[in-house]
């Protein structure tokens, strides 16, 4: 998962669909198979599984990288943050991820990306400096 720069509202709801699909197709380019793509207007989450040969910073770096290159030849104005987050899940739980990710509009009516990229990173048991996870 990452955010837009500055975790800006900068990805609108009638482009998303758009921005998915074209990041599917940076994911198939590149061996990545994807589960799922989705996310609101300064997040995105990816359920992918990344070839062996390929290391998860350049996965995500020629993810970030190019589809914020087409964005900007879509006409839309916005940058990824710099860093990321990524989290190993067990097959037994890529359908719950799936739903998860499919249903993130409803999901951040009630917990916003901050209070979830937390969450995320303490149930995962990831220790952190909340200075650098989020400026």
């Amino acid at each position: 998962m990452f955010g837009t720069k500055e975790r800006r509202a900068a990805v609108p709801a009638e482009f998303r669909a758009r921005l998915w699909a074209y990041a599917a197709g940076i994911c198939k380019n590149e061996g990545i198979f994807v589960h799922a793509i989705g996310g609101v207007a300064d997040h995105a989450h990816f359920l992918v599984q990344i070839p062996p040969t390929l290391a998860l910073k350049k996965a995500v770096g020629v993810i970030k990288a190019n589809s914020s290159r087409w964005a900007h030849e879509q006409g839309y104005k916005f940058s990824w943050q710099q860093g990321y987050g990524a989290f190993s899940v067990s097959a037994s739980v890529v359908p719950t991820v799936v739903r998860y990710i499919q249903n993130q509009e409803a999901h951040h009516r009630k917990m916003n990306f901050e209070v979830e990229f937390v969450a995320l990173l303490k149930k995962h048991g990831v220790e952190f400096d909340p200075k650098f996870v989020f400026g």
